[in-house]
């Protein structure tokens, strides 16, 4: 991006350095009667008050790189600025001045992510290598664009307390953490993906503030309500008194990821606690802002909404708020069932049936306004006319390993057959599939959560973990003591992937790899097209899905989570090749090379046999 002109700001809050020295102040403080820039060994700068509760001024001979802190009125204390692009000494030290435009890019020809082919690879910075930073990460960005990755999805990385954490208690939005790196370390992972033709999307938490170290208060209490209840601490104020300078806080922030650090959307965090009853939703102004910020690149725009209501993808001139999509917590729910057996808290209202898979492959989520037992009311809304592409599905997330007793992967949770099948339903399916970090090698690290607190606060951050834990009938039951202990750079570090694992795991790499080839490039798969897909239940843990294509040139993708199916009358219209047309095995999850026993060539005449715990791909054959 261009420095502004004539002295003009890019935001309307925060530190701005114009790249001769000088940097420009404005802060939003109302109810203050003053509010002064501290540096070290110099007399306080006073800043002007300005409309609308705001302070600003110019203050020369501060370059890129200075520390500075904020008094208010006459307090002793100092403060961090509550938009502060760094924070070098931790989430309440000095805030440092940044300058955005000292990075030289290399990305003028990336053009964004494409939504309808993307493939989506959420990562936790701090645990993807044994390093935990930018640049150790950037040097494995090349192995995930070989096998097939399209976008990275980071867990949110705004400054947070403590020396490890999951991130999700953010407390500067506008500083990288310093955890991970410098900000132009950050820079140089997303001009890097970008040139390895990988999009990068942040994890944003946009429905509260950590509330161990949120400075926010000190300036006024006007950015949180006390209209709306909410489970992480208090909601932000997108509606209330003086909710026009907490929105633009928000605003600012989105168009500053987009801008100065050239990222490609969001996954908003938790989009049902960010409460706002304006005319305009928060979220669609978000949206509009993303899309602005961006210019001609396309942007990816995702929500984590777990009522699944379907309005946040509509676009605006229809009531929606324009989103690209959603996650679908309901593929993940009945594949956990189907795959472990276990129905407890909120698998409850799934069985894991074939037809579920066949719904969810059609429609996207399986709750449309039916009742949920679970929540006691009715939960979703419907689907009709929306695009598969826009549904992301997961066999795994961070939320859903670490909700377990011991935070293991799937490929410990059931059969390797079945877990085969069901990577190829992920990854073939018309809907976007999403992999968590590790889940491409199988990686023998588990993801528990950590987080890094006083140790006056690190027994009630256990004993909540616990109770939300709780709601699983297993681990109330006694699987509690195996819970790790939040605070420990034990559980931190036990959660750092192996990264020689792609090379003793080469099957589950080959798979997926392979996988997501045919997805990326079989001109049928490729299609994403729910319009032209249909299933059929073959048995009680079988089902197949026909991928229709304009020249007779269709797909079968059978599944089978059971045991040997033998099907013999063959009733199912499905399962009819086109006229004067044979089925070919072309792909099965039983090969070798997968750690498979190998597949015989089933009979597609008179009687098919279906193995056990797989998934097999045919092709026509003229």
């Amino acid at each position: 991006m261009t420095r502004p002109a004539d002295g003009a700001r890019r935001y309307a809050i925060g530190a701005e350095a114009d790249g001769a020295g000088a940097t420009s102040f404005r802060v939003w403080a109302p109810g203050r009667r003053r509010v002064s820039v501290v540096v070290d060994g110099e007399p306080d700068f006073d800043l002007v008050p300005d409309a609308g509760g705001y302070f600003s001024g110019t203050r020369s001979r501060t370059p890129a790189g200075t520390l500075y802190s904020l008094r208010l009125d006459e307090e002793a204390q100092r403060y961090p600025d509550p938009a502060s692009r760094f924070q070098p000494h931790g989430h309440d030290g000095p805030s440092q001045v940044v300058d955005p435009d000292a990075y030289r890019w290399s990305d003028a020809a990336w053009t964004g992510v494409d939504a309808h082919d993307a493939v989506v690879y959420e990562m936790h910075i701090g645990t993807f290598t044994p390093e935990g930073s930018w640049r150790a990460a950037a040097a494995q960005l090349g192995w995930l664009a070989d096998i097939g990755i399209t976008t990275l999805e980071l867990m949110p990385v705004g400054e947070f307390p403590g020396r490890f954490g999951w991130g999700y208690d953010v407390v500067h939005f506008f500083a990288p953490t310093r955890l991970y790196g410098m900000p132009d370390d950050m820079r140089a992972f997303v001009d890097d993906a970008h040139r390895l033709g990988l999009g990068v999307i942040l994890d944003v938490v946009y429905n509260h503030c950590g509330t161990l170290g949120c400075f926010l208060p000190a300036y006024s209490d006007d950015y949180f309500s006390t209209r709306y209840r909410n489970d992480w601490g208090h909601a932000l104020n997108f509606d209330g008194k003086d909710a026009h300078a907490v929105r633009e806080f928000f605003l600012a922030n989105v168009e500053y990821w987009i801008s100065e650090f050239h990222l490609d959307g969001f996954r908003y965090d938790a989009t049902q606690s960010m409460f706002d009853g304006s005319p305009t939703h928060i979220l669609a102004d978000m949206n509009a802002r993303a899309r602005a910020a961006a210019g001609p690149r396309r942007v990816y725009l995702v929500g984590e909404n777990e009522p699944q209501d379907a309005r946040l993808l509509r676009q605006p001139a229809h009531g929606g708020y324009g989103l690209d999509a959603l996650w679908n917590d309901d593929f993940h729910h009945t594949a956990r069932v189907a795959l472990t057996g276990r129905i407890e808290a909120y698998y409850s209202d799934y069985r894991g049936t074939p037809q579920e898979f066949i719904s969810a492959a059609k429609r996207g989520f399986l709750y449309q306004g039916q009742h949920y037992g679970w929540q006691k009311k009715n939960r979703g809304t419907a689907t009709r006319g929306l695009d598969p592409y826009r549904f992301i599905t997961f066999l795994q997330n961070h939320d859903q390993v670490a909700n377990s007793a011991r935070g293991r992967r799937l490929h410990e949770l059931t059969s390797p057959g079945q877990l085969r099948a069901a990577t190829a339903l992920l990854l073939l399916a018309p809907q976007t599939p999403l992999l968590f970090q590790g889940q491409e090698f199988a990686a023998s690290a588990p993801f528990l959560y950590f987080a890094d607190n006083p140790s006056e606060n690190a027994e009630a951050v256990r004993q909540g973990r616990g109770d939300f834990l709780r709601q699983f009938q297993s681990i109330a039951a006694g699987g509690h003591v195996l819970l790790a202990d939040p605070a420990s750079v034990e559980t931190f570090e036990r959660c750092k992937l192996d990264l020689s694992e792609r090379e003793t795991h080469a099957a589950a790499v080959a798979l997926h790899r392979d996988l997501l080839s045919l997805r990326h490039g079989d001109p049928v798969f490729a299609r994403h097209n729910a319009g032209a897909l249909d299933g059929a239940v073959l048995g009680e843990q079988a089902f197949v899905l026909r991928f229709f294509e304009d020249a007779d040139d269709d797909r079968l993708l059978i599944v089978n989570f059971g045991a040997e199916l033998a099907l013999s009358p063959l009733p199912e219209p499905l399962l009819a090749p086109p006229p004067a047309c044979e089925w070919k095995l072309a792909w099965s999850s039983e090969d070798v090379a997968y750690g498979g026993d190998g597949t015989a060539p089933p009979e597609c005449g008179a009687a098919w046999r279906v193995p056990a715990h797989a998934a097999l791909v045919f092709t026509i054959e003229r």
